[in-house]
């Protein structure tokens, strides 16, 4: 049994690795300010000796002095608004979260010469330049506009982490995060998969942004946390930024139509305007998880989006039609 601390815990990513790492006899501290995070996440959580929730900003520096920090072997590092509409709505709590708290897990890390998986994104590519993306692409990111708070945010984290390791010898592992998505995702999340559903099951107006032939690489939970853990266990990973997601590129429009297919909604496909900096293309090359890692998506597209609509629907039955 590993003692293993999970910062968001609360949150989409957060809850599905919480669950895993406690099925497999782990004692996990899950750390959550529930800014985003919602308590129904965990509430199954909450009755296992295994799990330990502490209410806490890991932007302040008095989190380190929780003493169930202490003996930590392994921390994760998930808080942070993801979704636009949250980091776009708490600019300065997502900067910070990303670099202080981002800072206050790595002098953890060191404290207790732990392991640390920092997750990054996707968005630090930006807008890119280069298709697909490997990981030595350097990004095409705007430091002056709506969604630079969360990416250059990220990117700093990238380089806290590069710090602590050559510095310190602190063992961190970098996931560059490509969308993730699953029916634990909120229905008001503002992601493109969690509207097209919501919209789709409700009949209301399913809304494109742009003309809909913008790509994303969509990477169903369970396998992006498969990756988070593979990544954890290996030595190789050590010192390393990887992408975790998807290499199957597929247009919104596409996918607002498969949702629309798969739900047998009446709903219409409506299109409104792009907001700034949202990025043309998205696609990662996963050779290097491939190779250290042995990983790489086991969930399709069409499988995932199936497990997604039916669970929605049964929540949806469950709150009463809302």
């Amino acid at each position: 049994m590993k003692k293993i601390v999970i910062t968001g815990a609360a949150g989409f990513l957060g809850s599905h690795l919480a669950k895993r790492l406690i099925a497999q006899g782990n004692q996990v501290v899950g750390l959550d300010n529930f800014s985003t995070g919602r308590m129904e996440n965990i509430a199954e959580l909450t009755e296992s000796p295994l799990f330990t929730c502490i209410t806490c900003d890991v932007s302040q520096e008095t989190t380190l002095l929780h003493s169930e920090l202490n003996e930590a072997e392994e921390i994760y590092h998930l808080a942070s608004p993801a979704s636009p509409k949250y980091y776009q709505a708490n600019p300065f709590s997502t900067i910070l979260v990303n670099t202080a708290g981002t800072k206050h897990m790595l002098e953890l890390a060191k404290r207790n010469q732990a392991k640390l998986l920092f997750s990054s994104t996707s968005e630090v590519y930006g807008d890119p330049e280069v298709h697909p993306q490997p990981e030595t692409y350097r990004g095409h990111v705007n430091t002056w506009g709506p969604r630079a708070c969360y990416d250059e945010a990220k990117r700093l984290g990238e380089v806290l982490c590069y710090e602590y390791w050559h510095r310190y010898g602190v063992e961190v592992k970098i996931a560059r995060i490509f969308n993730t998505y699953s029916a634990g995702l909120r229905n008001d999340d503002g992601r493109v998969i969690s509207n097209f559903v919501t919209q789709a099951l409700a009949c209301r107006d399913m809304t494109v942004y742009g003309d809909g032939s913008q790509t994303r690489s969509f990477c169903y939970v369970d396998d992006t946390v498969r990756a988070l853990e593979l990544m954890m266990e290996s030595d190789r990973a050590t010192g390393e930024t990887i992408n975790i997601g998807s290499p199957v590129e597929t247009t919104i429009i596409q996918v607002a139509q498969w949702i629309k297919e798969l739900s047998h909604s009446d709903s219409r496909i409506t299109f409104s305007p792009l907001p700034a900096d949202d990025p043309r293309l998205r696609r990662p090359v996963i050779d290097k998880a491939r190779k250290l890692l042995g990983w790489e998506p086991r969930v399709g597209l069409s499988e995932g989006l199936c497990l997604t609509i039916h669970a929605y629907r049964k929540q949806m039955a469950l709150n009463g039609g809302d």
